[in-house]
């Protein structure tokens, strides 16, 4: 009788080992880039960061400080194990921010440079589809 019993209840879900070492791939890849990317943004002088992106030198700070937290906002949740569901939400930021970044590059340097934060956008969006809202693994 134990055994019929354990053979009708349903296996709790499982992760994805495969998913699971994916995800985490991606998310660190994507840290690591975007910290680099936005520390430049932070220390370069005003007149260096506009000469090479012609845009208000207060807005790439901002955008800076936007990347830093979204690098944050992928890992941070997952190593401690609080407010998992937040890295979807930053991943969500970093892809806006790519989404506009890979505009104004093609627009301004050309079809070819955009190609960099098109991946990179793509990378945020399989992090945000692929992360479980809060869930175990995340």
């Amino acid at each position: 009788m134990t055994q019929q019993a354990t053979a009708q209840t349903p296996n709790p879900p499982r992760q994805r080992p495969a998913m699971t070492y994916a995800l985490w791939t991606v998310r660190v890849l994507l840290a690591v880039l975007f910290l680099l990317t936005s520390g430049l943004k932070l220390a370069l002088p005003t007149q260096e960061l506009t000469k090479q992106i012609h845009l208000p030198g207060l807005f790439l700070r901002f955008i800076g400080l936007a990347e830093v937290l979204g690098a944050l906002g992928l890992i941070l949740p997952g190593i401690l194990r609080i407010r998992q569901g937040l890295t979807p939400l930053a991943a969500l930021g970093l892809l806006v921010i790519m989404i506009g970044a890979t505009v104004i590059t093609a627009t301004n340097v050309g079809a070819g440079r955009a190609l960099v934060p098109l991946v990179l956008g793509i990378l945020a969006a399989f992090v945000a589809y692929g992360t479980p809202r809060g869930g175990i693994h995340g």
